[in-house]
């Protein structure tokens, strides 16, 4: 019986294991005074005695069962002591519930894990120095140096866990690539010189490195077998092309230094390859989410942008999207343009598979979940691919459905879909022939002719149709009658050439300008009417307008010889007062006419008459002239009807 009353409580201390004895099980009940039991050596003596320990050899097998602990598994030599000291009958106090868990499993004791238990161990760990009687100096090179070993281990602080070879790796493979492509041209350039068709028929770099090499000079194709570089069909196209080549000859130094330059492509090659597989293995091991999400390449260079795999893991998903692609967001900002949809992980395959327009969709959902990768690779414990295959699954099933065109509902679950029905006409009507209009086919053929119209008039009006003609034909003979006296004058005139005197029509234009300055109105050319117009030749109106024109160019002269007169005064001034500062006496008299001058010109100008106002207008090109609603322009010339 008192064996089964036993409990006994498992401390997990720096230097090792330690079993304790609890004396008074009913202290557990009360937590104020288990507290105070604590609070001196003696009395936690009496409530707790220490049954075993077992201390560590060194600190590498302290980090080993520290590390079991923080991630949940019971270490080894943990297991083998307590299947020796461990209570068989009582219960076994823990401090971690897992750890109880798997004691349970494993050993089959029974593990106590609450409240009450971590104040106990709250207990044992303030008065542990009087219950182990340890000596000082060991007990802290065994906290020290499993501190410093535990936290190295926090941080992963190991070969396996550098994402600094990454970053180097990365960067090396893009410059060996920029490297390689100018050594490849170099050899393509330099070697064309002596068989230049060679360049078309190896397109590879590679390749034709290799062929160089074994080759050398051109004569040399027909004896050497290509079949461990080239394909047979590109064998035989090369031989042939070297009989009939038409490159120069070059010597033996030549072949010599471009052979070197071959060597050092093929060993760049063979040097890429091994560094690509080396970042593929570190890449799986350090962030295997990453590179299964977006690919080893483009994982790797996410990482090297960001910095490190736990500045890539801050990063927001929007973050990741536009990572590499900096200066055209700025660019964008700044003009105020559409900012880019993708940056490094354009060159995801998953991205590269959707069409353009999808592109920026599926950019965006693999961000979202290459964000989610990264963080589990950072911070996660598990090992290998966990969250990546599901984030790769998601992301395929999205580029189906653009693809394909199903799009999921925007409301209500999403899961149900309504099918839709075939459309088909309900009730469809049929022809009726009987509400067709049919009309005769005697009437059909026949045209309408004056005749049958007449057949079908009235007496009645047949005679307003008469009177109608009578009138008509009276009109137009009285009509006519003028016409053909006026059109025999105006041919007259033609004939005779006559003239229209000046006198008359300066008399005509005085008349019409004094009228426009005592009405008050614009001034307007004045017009001829319609029946002077046919009886007047087209050669007198031109005549008439040319004087017109004449008399406005005219008074457009007299204006600048004013101004210019004006002009020439000003220009007389400013010469006359070098002179006028010399002597005094003319300077008195040139002060008064400035005076005068100025009297004058603060006095109120004379108002514009209307013919001045024209004038000015006439000159600046915005003068308008009224043309009488009567009156039909004199431009177009309208032989009589």
């Amino acid at each position: 019986r008192n064996k089964a009353a036993i409990m006994l409580v498992l401390f997990e201390a720096a230097a090792g294991y330690a079993l304790f004895k609890l004396t008074d099980k009913g202290a557990l009940k009360d937590v104020k005074s288990l507290r105070e039991q604590f609070e001196s050596p003696e009395t936690a003596s009496k409530l707790v005695k220490l049954q075993a320990f077992k201390k560590f050899k060194d600190t590498s097998k302290a980090l080993q069962a520290a590390a079991a602990l923080c991630e949940g598994r019971l270490d080894k030599n943990l297991e083998k002591w307590l299947s020796k000291k461990g209570p068989k009958k009582g219960k076994l106090a823990v401090m971690d519930s897992k750890l109880g868990g798997l004691i349970k499993d494993k050993l089959k004791i029974q593990c106590l894990y609450n409240d009450t238990v971590i104040d106990l161990m709250r207990g044992i760990r303030k008065q542990l120095d009087s219950l182990l009687s340890l000596p000082e100096k060991e007990k802290m090179a065994f906290q020290l140096g499993l501190s410093h070993s535990l936290a190295r281990f926090k941080l992963k602080f190991s070969p396996d866990k550098v994402d600094t070879m990454i970053i180097q790796a990365i960067a090396l493979l893009d410059e060996l690539d920029k490297e390689l492509n100018t050594y490849a041209m170099r050899v393509r350039e330099w070697y064309g010189w002596h068989f230049p068709e060679m360049g078309k028929i190896v397109t590879e770099n590679i390749m034709y490195a290799k062929v160089v090499n074994t080759m050398g000079v051109r004569t040399n194709a027909k004896g050497i077998d290509f079949s461990d570089i080239l394909p047979e069909e590109v064998e035989t196209e090369l031989k042939e092309a070297a009989e009939v080549s038409m490159g120069t000859e070059i010597a033996e130094e030549d072949v010599m230094n471009i052979k070197q330059l071959c060597d050092q492509v093929i060993h760049l090659t063979d040097y890429r390859a091994q560094l690509f597989d080396y970042l593929k293995n570190r890449m799986n091991a350090i962030a295997p989410n990453l590179s299964h999400m977006v690919g080893e390449l483009v994982g790797a260079r996410l990482i090297a942008h960001a910095g490190s795999l736990l500045s890539l893991a801050k990063a927001p998903a929007s973050t990741v999207q536009i990572l590499g692609a900096e200066k055209a967001l700025f660019r964008a900002l700044k003009t105020k343009h559409e900012t880019p949809k993708y940056g490094l992980i354009y060159h995801a395959s998953l991205v590269g598979q959707a069409a353009p327009k999808h592109k920026g969709k599926i950019s965006r959902m693999l961000a979202a979940k290459t964000a989610l990768a990264t963080r589990t690779d950072a911070l996660g414990d598990a090992d290998g691919v966990t969250i990546g295959l599901e984030g790769r699954e998601k992301v395929e099933e999205r580029l189906r459905q653009l693809e394909g065109g199903v799009l999921k509902q925007a409301s209500g679950t999403g899961k149900s879909h309504t099918p839709q029905e075939k459309y088909t006409k309900k009730g469809g009507g049929t022809y009726n022939p009987a509400s067709d209009i049919t009309m005769d086919t005697s009437v059909a053929g026949k045209k309408r002719t004056r005749e049958d119209e007449e057949k079908k008039e009235t007496p009645k009006k047949k005679k307003k149709k008469g009177d109608k003609e009578k009138k008509k034909k009276k009109k137009e003979k009285s009509d006519e009658e003028p016409k053909k006296k006026k059109k025999k004058e105006g041919e007259k005139a033609k004939k005779k050439g006559k003239k229209v005197d000046s006198a008359k029509k300066k008399k005509k234009k005085k008349k019409r300008k004094k009228s426009g300055a005592e009405s008050g109105t614009k001034p307007t050319i004045s017009l001829p009417s319609a029946s002077d117009m046919i009886a007047s030749s087209a050669l007198e109106v031109e005549n008439e307008r040319k004087e017109q024109l004449r008399a406005i160019a005219k008074e457009e002269r007299e204006t600048k010889v004013e101004d210019q007169e004006t002009q020439d005064d000003l220009n007389g001034e400013e010469a006359s007062n070098v002179i006028v500062q010399k002597n005094p006496r003319r300077q008195l008299q040139r002060k008064r006419v400035s005076e005068t001058k100025v009297l004058s010109s603060q006095r109120k100008k004379p108002r514009e008459t209307i013919r001045q106002k024209n004038k000015r207008k006439m000159k600046l090109g915005q003068a308008k002239f009224t043309v009488k609603s009567n009156r039909e322009c004199p431009d177009i010339y309208r032989p009589p009807t």
